[in-house]
């Protein structure tokens, strides 16, 4: 039993770590990977379950049952895994992107390509409202990708806001939050500016959104999934779907400067041409499918085997 914690235990860790080397790379979420290593619902409830059972267990001393309440293990193999994938991977995709792009691009290109199948395959009836919820997800997924930044705006309300759609959308698959807040106009404000002034006024309401969403959306999204399984795993795999726009291979990046910071708020797309880097890239977008292929079926085999 002990050594099957173990396994457990240490998988959830490369598990995280994946989930760490998509933050890496501009414009993917963790939410996707842990979609596809099929955590995500597990993370979600135990993120829903720092509430006031947690806190009274807490201050009862009852720390063995409250270990148990919040899945402290599962979170804590998780966030190191992702912790070491960013500090070891930030370099090495920092080199990747600035000296083979399409293909690091392809690579992924094909391993979301592959999730849409594989995410898809849980939903257990393509009904007509499980097709909808797919187009909505899609469509909203397209849509943020070639959205305009708006202007920044400073007030409180909106600071609070932008702290709930930030985190809300580091939750969910195929979105990434420092691109929604590009997208919102604060990225500047808040990431750069207010961080390295140590701004509370910028700080505080945008910190008291971001726990207010995780936490209210956790439990939105949880009881979603409890009660609208199809449905919303059908939008959530449209999510991916329509990310797959960010990570097209033959692209020009937008970018804009903030501060130091050089950060994507848009693409120009563009059809490749049929020479030696294509067919590189290519066969990257085959690995990238076949790694998915590779690690389902294991996977499936372990869960038979169990």
């Amino acid at each position: 039993m002990k050594e099957n914690n173990s396994k457990i235990f240490i998988s959830n860790i490369f598990k995280g770590m994946a989930m760490g080397a998509a933050n890496v790379i501009p414009g993917v979420s963790g939410g996707t990977i842990a979609l596809i290593t099929g955590i995500f619902e597990r993370l979600i409830d135990a993120i829903k379950s720092f509430d006031l059972k947690a806190i009274n267990l807490l201050f009862k001393g009852k720390f063995k049952e409250l270990i148990q309440h919040i899945d402290l293990w599962f979170l804590v193999s998780v966030f190191l895994g992702v912790g070491v994938a960013i500090v070891s991977l930030a370099r090495l995709f920092k080199f990747l992107f600035e000296n083979y792009p399409v293909y690091i691009w392809a690579f992924f290109f094909g391993l979301v390509l592959a999730s849409v199948y594989f995410v898809g395959k849980s939903v257990q009836k393509w009904n007509l409202s499980s097709i909808i919820s797919f187009i909505i997800g899609s469509a909203i997924a397209i849509s943020i990708s070639v959205l305009t930044p708006a202007s920044e705006n400073s007030s409180m309300i909106y600071l609070f806001i932008c702290g709930i759609v930030a985190i809300c959308s580091m939750i969910i698959p195929g979105l990434s939050g420092s691109f929604v807040l590009i997208l919102m106009g604060n990225y500047q404000l808040v990431m750069i500016n207010a961080v390295s002034e140590f701004n509370m006024k910028v700080l505080l309401p945008v910190a008291a959104g971001a726990g207010i969403g995780l936490i209210g959306f956790s439990h939105f999204l949880s009881w979603l999934l409890k009660k609208y399984h199809n449905q919303t795993i059908a939008m959530l795999t449209g999510f991916v779907l329509g990310s797959l726009g960010i990570l097209w291979p033959w692209k020009e990046t937008l970018t804009q400067t903030f501060g130091e910071k050089v950060k994507t708020i848009g693409y120009d797309w563009f059809m490749p041409k049929a020479d030696s880097e294509f067919l590189f890239a290519v066969v990257f977008i085959i690995l990238g499918i076949a790694s998915i292929w590779l690690t389902e079926t294991l996977g499936s085999k372990k869960s038979k085997a169990a």
